[in-house]
């Protein structure tokens, strides 16, 4: 029994990244993970990702680029408010500007850097580099 599938998914991904494989599977699939790995794939930190159903929660297969460093769920989901985004970029980051921080915010789940665009707080998902 898995008790966060979406650190489920990134560890699996960084593991295959490192191994160097060029495709990696997860299972089960879920809207949260699938834009999580869309929001990365704009990002260009992945490539194309696809649901393919087993009848028992599905299994998410991901292509991997090679341009993923370290990347990991936040937890807890600490909800943070849009001035405060900047002590989390240096707590989860390695340094400014590099990476990205996802969060889930009432417009959908994005990017630090478009939260704070959009002046939007929210809940933080995972870090990537």
């Amino acid at each position: 029994m898995l008790n966060d599938p979406l650190a489920n998914v990134l560890s699996k991904m960084l593991n295959a990244e490192k191994s160097g494989k060029k495709e990696c599977q997860s299972k089960p699939a879920s809207k949260v993970i699938m834009k999580v790995l869309e929001v990365m794939k704009d990002n260009m930190y992945i490539g194309d990702s696809e649901v393919v159903e087993d009848g028992r929660g599905g299994i998410v297969k991901i292509n991997l680029l090679g341009n993923l460093n370290g990347c990991g769920t936040i937890k807890p989901r600490f909800a943070v408010p849009i001035m405060n985004i900047e002590k989390y970029e240096k707590r989860f980051l390695p340094a400014k500007d590099f990476g990205i921080i996802i969060i889930s915010t009432p417009q959908g789940i994005m990017t630090h850097i478009e939260a704070k665009e959009k002046n939007v707080g929210g809940k933080l998902l995972a870090y990537c580099y």
